[in-house]
């Protein structure tokens, strides 16, 4: 196979049955992150559970080795990162331009962006994998999983049998728990959430605020995966965006009314804003610190394509064969035609079509140039904190300030009046195009360090992650035109608020673009954020001086400000309650053992929850009924969370503590 070097003695690695897996649980995995998206405003990283589920087919078959276990994860995460496009492509129905999801564009979205995220990572590879100390987390545990797949597989040693074993229980017994617990609350005999809104005051317009914990294991495990400071600074975002904003621009704006209304109001249209700038902020200082290392690996780029010219690949170790330069050129450029196609039919379906070509090839100059940027940023934060939380979201803010912006400059004064929400579309519409390639980026550097990790060839996980991409866009469309026909987008015209799916970050990006063009948007809101952001970095950069002391990811806290409290709450609880976990596992026997089945555990948590998540929008989709499963009126709500509250505390405790045992017994 293409990368392997001549003096390699042969193994299974980028084989068919590999492939098939891989694209079988992709299809899996795909739909649950575009459910959990749109719900929570996260998605998970599938690298793990698609290593222990690969590891559990391959330990039947012959020859089966562990990096043909990566081929099988690297295609499944690949997918399931590109359902990050859920961050933007909703937008077009929040903001009236489309009524469904068009099969060939959005496919052709997915599959041109997220081959293009696959290119740029090639030489990103080596500035920011080979030649770089970031940590990445689930890179790193990934290949820990593998490697104790291989144990199993290949026969190593009776312990690591056990302990493969114990891992693909936590998966099983955690997909179980989370996936009976949302039935459960589907039934709403267990509450969705704990939640309480007030006024800080005696006045009836005095300034509100409030909480909201979501009773979600998923949201919880996704806690224990980004780790104990990721999961404070979304708790200090969350602090600030409803300890300060929140009851300040209440005060400020003041209103009669229900608590809970007036609080989530001010969120939606300044708090959210003031989020962005954070964001926005963090991203740019994250691109800054990122060009000298970018520059780096383009040059160790050209030196591998000159050493397999000169005929000397084979001394190069196989962890540095990648694709072939020249080929990343060709394969760039035959994305970029059918991208540059894209852009003018949909300019052209906009009513923009004495302008269609100047659109189109002014956007691919676009797509060329942000894509590279963002993809060494998502890059870099995947490697920092992982792809769990990624900076997906203020990526997505940059570019389309940047694309309305460029319009406004551009064409806006070329087309009349009326032609402003067409200008709207266009602009969500190229930025999806970006997002897709930064969503491919985010994700695929984890995939590529568990690669290096376990001696995979570079070249055929690239193979392997373009076959992911593909199988993705084939899966994600129909599953996002099933939840919008099923359930819509909170702010999309006819959309029930009460069932709706929240789509934060696409709401927030569509209204971005709506601000810009239309010259509505308060610059000082984002200018405050982006002055929180500032605060932020330089309190980050001298935490960052102790070396092992706490750490305060600008991103994460912008995130904590602009994400509702129903998500972020819960996050910050499974961060808290992982970190206990693991500190606790690091004082008894197997500590790392005990450690890696945390990890397992919180991976099943998600996936569970996740996939029901898809199967009951499928029956309130095809059954017309909001709520299919309701055993119980609104007169139970009281009740309802109570024992919904019990029963999460419960079983939670009742999850670790059979975790811990087990991981200490293998």
């Amino acid at each position: 196979m293409n990368g392997l070097p001549s003096n390699a003695a042969p193994r299974a690695e980028f084989t068919i049955r590999g492939l098939i897996i891989g694209i079988v649980i992709t299809i899996v995995f795909t739909a649950a992150n575009v459910y959990f998206g749109l719900k929570a405003g996260l998605t998970f990283s599938t690298s793990i559970p698609a290593a222990v589920i690969s590891m559990a087919i391959l330990k039947a078959m012959r020859d089966a080795t562990i990096q043909e276990n990566n081929i099988v994860q690297t295609v499944a995460s690949a997918a399931g990162t590109l359902s990050s496009i859920i961050f933007v492509l909703p937008g077009l129905i929040i903001v009236g331009w489309w009524t469904g999801f068009p099969f060939w564009v959005t496919f052709g979205i997915c599959a041109t962006g997220g081959i293009l995220g696959v290119m740029y990572t090639i030489p990103l590879r080596r500035a920011l994998v080979t030649d770089s100390d970031l940590p990445y987390p689930e890179g790193v545990a990934c290949a820990e999983v593998l490697k104790v797949g291989a144990g199993q597989v290949q026969g190593n040693a009776a312990e690591s049998v056990d302990a493969s074993s114990a891992g693909l229980k936590a998966v099983v017994w955690g997909s179980i728990v989370s996936a009976v617990f949302y039935i459960v609350v589907q039934t709403k005999i267990f509450a969705s959430d704990v939640a309480q809104y007030f006024r800080l005051g005696s006045d009836e317009k005095s300034s509100a605020t409030g909480y909201d914990f979501n009773l979600s294991f998923a949201l919880f495990a996704v806690g224990h995966l980004v780790g104990l400071w990721v999961g404070v600074a979304m708790g200090v975002g969350a602090l600030i965006g409803w300890g300060w904003a929140v009851p300040h621009f209440t005060a400020l704006h003041a209103q009669a009314g229900a608590a809970a209304d007036v609080a989530q109001g001010a969120w939606s249209h300044y708090v959210r804003f003031v989020g962005a700038g954070t964001i926005g902020v963090a991203a740019i200082w994250t691109l800054a610190k990122l060009v000298k290392p970018v520059v780096g690996g383009l040059t160790g780029a050209m030196r591998a394509s000159r050493a397999r010219k000169e005929g000397r690949l084979d001394t190069l170790p196989r962890t540095e064969h990648d694709m072939p330069i020249g080929t990343v050129g060709l394969i760039m450029l035959a994305c970029l035609v059918p991208v540059g196609y894209l852009l003018w039919q949909f300019a052209d379906g906009a009513g923009l079509g004495d302008h269609a070509a100047l659109l189109a090839i002014g956007g691919v100059v676009f797509v060329i140039v942000l894509s590279f940027l963002v993809s060494a940023v998502c890059g870099y934060m995947a490697g920092l904190i992982g792809s769990s939380n990624s900076p997906l979201s203020g990526i997505g803010i940059l570019v389309v300030i940047i694309a309305a912006l460029l319009l406004v400059l551009f064409v806006k004064s070329l087309v009349p009046a009326e032609a402003g929400k067409a200008l709207v579309a266009f602009a969500l519409f190229i930025t999806s195009i970006v997002f897709a390639v930064a969503s491919i980026a985010n994700n695929n550097l984890q995939d590529l360090k568990t690669g290096q990790l376990v001696d995979a060839t570079p070249s055929l996980q690239q193979w392997a992650l373009v076959i992911g991409v593909i199988a993705g866009a084939v899966v994600i469309p129909p599953v996002l035109d099933l939840l919008q026909h099923a359930y819509g987008f909170v702010g999309a015209p006819g959309a029930d608020p009460a069932h709706a799916l929240p789509a934060p970050q696409a709401g927030l990006i569509s209204a971005l673009a709506q601000g810009v063009i239309t010259n509505n948007i308060d610059w000082s809101l984002i200018a405050i954020g982006a002055g929180i952001g500032v605060a932020i970095i330089i309190l980050d950069e001298i935490l960052g001086l102790a070396k092992k002391g706490p750490r305060l990811p600008p991103l994460a806290v912008g995130l904590g400000i602009y994400l509702p409290t129903s998500t972020t709450l819960m996050v910050v609880v499974g961060a808290l309650v992982g970190a206990w976990f693991d500190r606790r596992a690091e004082r008894g026997p197997n500590g790392d053992a005990v450690k890696q089945l945390g990890i397992l555990l919180a991976s099943g948590l998600i996936v569970g929850e996740s996939l029901l998540g898809v199967i009951i929008a499928a029956v309130v989709a095809f059954s017309g009924n909001t709520a299919p499963l309701a055993l119980v009126g609104d007169a139970f709500a009281t009740p309802s969370i109570w024992i919904g509250g019990i029963a999460f505390v419960a079983v939670t405790i009742v999850l670790y503590r059979w975790i811990g045992r087990m991981g200490r017994a293998a």
